[in-house]
């Protein structure tokens, strides 16, 4: 039997990949300094929760088929210590994940912003059609238990991430997948902790497109400039394969497709959105899925979680959660509500959580991000700040920063909901950006206002 252990278990990506190598049949062990819901109790009932936090050398025994290293451990780890005095091979989930799809063929789907929606969107599609796929995927989406399933399937669809790949090896995640096929959405300055040169971040993805084989392809997305200078200068022998906004209509606040059959009404909307859902049935037409039954699978699609989610709704009034942090999600998200309602108010509210949003010398880049919405509002959560070692900025710092001198502050999370209940919704949509929660703000007071009649 196969037997591994992790080190940092607790991660989402890492605890799932243990519960899929646990479905697999995989003896699994673990460790954790500290390990949160919903991670434990789903540990817990695979009966692979670690007894106790902490790092144990004497869990690293020489009968172990390899070690899987997260990347919320340390390089001085006294498991990683053990395991590499041991000679015991150590892997990081993306060279596991290749390790286990060597065979298959391997889609990657990478870019700043769009992958884990595209990547939905093409799961969706290819269990729809009752194809045999495995995956990777970088949120919990509806219809699949796990962010990771291992089978004998022919083909495995990777959400790939620029982010570094473990503390022993600083290169992005997405290079170790020695991809079959490659899907670029889009190039916008993340990562500011890890890439504070920003020609130093696009190398990265022209990197990556240029690993594409002769028998692979490229397919990117040539609406975003930087994106389609880099795919035209790559040097990849394999094929190119440019693609745009999938053209649709807005008809009473609904998406329809344009066709060769007519007006296909869609659950997702946006221009952003349009052009995921180009560029996933690119990837699906690349795997043998024809337009007809990309056609007839895509509508059934609500959106990936925490993506232009709609928490709540009203007669003339919508409640709406986005995951956007990054300047060029958060213009797309907000400019796809204001575009898709255009005569409903829009008030947005984004909460600066990550270490790049926080750092006021990245803070230019968010300019102008939110200007189609009416009312614009930022939350700061003074703790996030002081854990990342930053200064706390003033509303003058990010009025100046977002290029909006009309922009609001919150710093205390119980102000900024009474702030927002006593909003009028009527004839209006509240849209919450975040990667965090706003300090466990309990959204339920502003869900019963949309639920009721007062939106």
């Amino acid at each position: 039997m196969n037997k591994y252990h992790f080190i940092a278990i607790g991660g989402a990506v890492m605890h799932n990949l243990a519960l899929a190598l646990v479905r697999k049949g995989y003896q699994v062990s673990g460790s954790d300094d500290e390990i949160y819901e919903p991670s434990r109790t789903r540990l817990e009932n695979a009966k692979i929760l670690p007894p106790e936090y902490g790092w144990f050398p004497e869990k690293i025994t020489a009968d172990l088929d390899g070690i899987i290293l997260g990347m919320h451990a340390r390089i001085d780890n006294p498991e990683l210590i053990r395991a590499q005095e041991l000679g015991i091979p150590v892997f990081s989930f993306p060279e596991f994940i290749y390790n286990q799809s060597q065979t298959k063929k391997r889609v990657v789907i990478a870019g700043s912003h769009g992958k884990t929606s595209i990547t939905s969107m093409i799961l969706h599609v290819l269990q729809d059609q009752k194809m045999d796929f495995d995956y990777l995927v970088g949120a919990q989406i509806e219809g699949f238990d796990l962010m990771v399933r291992l089978s004998d399937a022919p083909v495995i669809v990777i959400e790939g991430d620029e982010y570094l790949t473990s503390p022993i090896d600083r290169t992005p995640k997405f290079f170790h997948y020695k991809h079959d096929i490659a899907l670029v959405s889009g190039i916008a300055w993340d990562h500011f902790n890890v890439f504070p040169d920003f020609e130093v971040y696009k190398d990265q993805f022209s990197k990556l497109m240029d690993l594409t084989t002769q028998s692979g392809e490229l397919i990117y997305c040539e609406v975003d400039q930087l994106v389609k200078e880099a795919a035209e200068k790559s040097s990849t022998p394999g094929q190119k394969t440019p693609y745009n906004a999938h053209p649709a209509v807005i008809k009473d606040g609904k998406t329809f497709l344009k066709t060769g059959s007519g007006l296909l009404e869609i659950g997702i909307f946006g221009n952003h959105n349009l052009q995921n859902l180009q560029g996933a049935m690119e990837i699906c037409r690349a795997l043998g899925v024809s337009n007809e039954q990309f056609y007839a699978s895509i509508p059934s699609f609500k959106g990936a979680a925490k993506r232009q989610e709609i928490l709540a709704s009203g007669k003339s009034g919508i409640l709406f959660r986005d995951f956007a942090h990054a300047p060029s999600k958060l213009k797309a998200t907000v400019n796809a509500v204001k575009n898709q309602f255009p005569d409903r108010k829009l008030i947005s509210v984004q909460e600066l959580h990550t270490y790049s949003s926080l750092n006021k010398d990245f803070l230019p880049n968010y300019a102008h991000s939110m200007e189609e919405t009416d009312v614009a509002v930022i939350y700061l959560n003074p703790n996030a700040v002081a854990l990342k070692k930053l200064d706390l900025m003033d509303e003058e710092t990010l009025r100046e920063g977002f290029k909006r001198p009309d922009l609001m502050l919150f710093t205390e999370s119980q102000a900024l909901k009474a702030y927002l209940l006593a909003q009028n919704y009527s004839n209006a949509n509240l849209l919450l950006m975040s990667s965090g929660n706003y300090d466990n703000l309990d959204l339920e007071p502003l869900k019963a206002k949309f639920n009721s009649n007062e939106a």
